[in-house]
């Protein structure tokens, strides 16, 4: 694999395992020392194919290890399980007699997760509920009933055994030691993601931003004075209903200033459209200003999405929304009205404003990419990013990062967990329009205003941004993380599988 941006070479070998015909008497055994040793009970999940295909891995994984030359029986071997997926072959690790030494990379907390997106309440009740309940010694099954049905807990409980764990943000690691008392005391190593950071000068910015305007006229027939985005999955938990939230107000202040933006939304829950059909649907129906329902346009959920953004597109005067449900961001996926020399890149050095306000966002790279480029990162305070970006400015307020807290309570930070629980849609829909008229007038008043302020924030975003790229995370953290795997002696070695 080569960077185009960077030219640096990774060479990374993948090795390929057919699980599919194996013979039922090993993964059995398996599944019986699973239980035996770590509680994991795999007859309540193993007809969720998600769950048996990792168990049915763990087996042939290690033992393609020791037969590429990979591990050997006096030296250290670090198994890296990423999120539950990799737990399976980090148990067999942690059971077989070589010495593996085993790190789970938690990039989320599965079973938070699911409470978050399927409150109500989401963020607004679950943090506050979380942090409550610690003060208290009481763990997520003592607030929100047993977790042991999903095996998502079953599996990333089962952490707890490894060397070490590495956490990807500060909310990660509040998760995983709500998950139950042993993580209180289980290592825990704080492990930021990285994210990019290639210097650009203004002219550079200019030109791709002067694409985004573009693009937009060729669309909607005016030029925006400012170009926001938000190039994200169209899932729940990124919470793009609060972006039309924040630009509301917005709107107001735009229409006093005489000035004009567009939102650009780059997301879609399917698969990519072929090429023929977009251009089909824009010769059709002026796609993707205008949707229909059904492929090869609007899915269920993106025609769910869509419904908020007629409804903002109808009542705004100054901002208008464009949904384009397409992966890529050039002229050969996403029609004849986009400049022909646009690329994917000209959505992250172009942005003025790049949303990212999830309800659950373990790190979120994405939120953050246009922060070198100059663009302005507007990013909740649980995502990991916000983290990084705090510890990297050791707690300086930056001008590139506006930080939305959808979890203050206005003043019933006095609550009891019972009370807390109660949070529902309406209670966060009130927080929601507080904190999104304080994110607005953020915005309003750190957008460049000349040239000067506008290479200033490149200058500033890319100071910080080069403090956070992936070599310094990995000098900083994920080595430090393993070498501390590498140093823990088993007290007890456990026989083979």
């Amino acid at each position: 694999f080569v960077d185009p941006m960077t030219g640096v070479h990774s060479h990374p070998e993948v090795l390929l395992i057919d699980i599919t015909r194996m013979e039922q008497r090993y993964i059995n055994e398996f599944k019986g020392v699973l239980f035996r040793e770590f509680g994991i009970r795999s007859n309540i999940y193993e007809h969720y194919w998600e769950y048996e295909q990792y168990v049915r891995l763990a087996i042939p994984a290690i033992a393609a290890l020791k037969t590429i030359g990979a591990a050997e029986r006096d030296k250290p071997t670090v198994i890296v399980a990423h999120e539950f997926m990799g737990m399976p072959t980090a148990l067999a690790g942690i059971l077989d007699p070589f010495d593996f030494k085993t790190v789970f990379y938690a990039h989320e907390v599965a079973p938070m997760r699911s409470i978050v997106e399927g409150h109500p309440g989401h963020d607004t009740m679950f943090y506050n509920v979380m942090r409550k309940a610690a003060q208290n010694d009481l763990y997520v099954n003592d607030i929100f009933g047993d977790q042991s049905h999903n095996f998502k807990y079953a599996l990333v409980e089962a952490a707890r055994h490894c060397d070490n764990v590495l956490a990807v943000g500060d909310c990660v690691v509040e998760e995983l030691q709500f998950l139950s008392p042993e993580f209180k005391i289980a290592d825990i190593a704080l492990t930021y993601n990285g994210i990019p950071a290639y210097p650009i000068s203004l002219a550079e910015r200019y030109q791709s931003r002067n694409r985004l305007r573009q693009y937009c006229e060729n669309l909607l027939g005016w030029k925006p004075d400012f170009v926001f985005t938000h190039v994200t999955r169209l899932v729940l938990s990124k919470g793009l209903w609060r972006d039309l939230r924040v630009l509301e107000h917005m709107d107001r202040e735009f229409s006093a200033l005489n000035k004009t933006g567009v939102l650009l939304v780059l997301s879609t829950e399917t698969h990519k459209r072929r090429d023929r059909d977009i251009y089909e649907m824009e010769a059709a129906y002026n796609w993707p200003v205008a949707h229909r329902e059904g492929m090869p346009d609007l899915s269920g959920g993106e025609a769910a999405y869509y419904a908020g953004v007629q409804e903002f597109n109808a009542r705004s005067r100054n901002i208008k929304v464009v949904f384009i449900n397409q992966f890529g961001f050039t002229r050969a996926c996403c029609g004849a009205r986009m400049p022909a020399e646009m690329e994917f890149m000209d959505i992250r050095k172009g942005s003025d404003v790049e949303f990212g306000q999830s309800i659950y966002e373990p790190f979120g790279i994405a939120q953050l990419e246009p922060l070198c480029f100059g663009g302005i990162c507007v990013v909740t305070n649980l995502c990991g990013c916000a983290g990084f970006v705090r510890a990297v400015s050791a707690g300086t307020p930056m001008a590139n990062v506006i930080n939305a807290d959808y979890t203050e309570l206005n003043g019933d930070a006095g609550l009891d967990v019972e009370e807390m629980l109660r949070i529902d849609r309406a209670y966060r829909d009130r927080i929601e329009h507080k904190i999104s008229g304080k994110v607005a007038l953020e915005i309003c008043a750190r957008l460049p205003k000349n040239d000067e302020e506008a290479d200033r924030m490149i200058k500033s975003g890319f100071e910080i941004a080069r403090h956070m790229g992936w070599d310094a995370v990995v000098q900083n953290y994920v080595l430090k993380g393993l070498n501390k795997a590498i140093k823990k002696r088993h007290q007890v070695q456990m026989i083979a599988i």
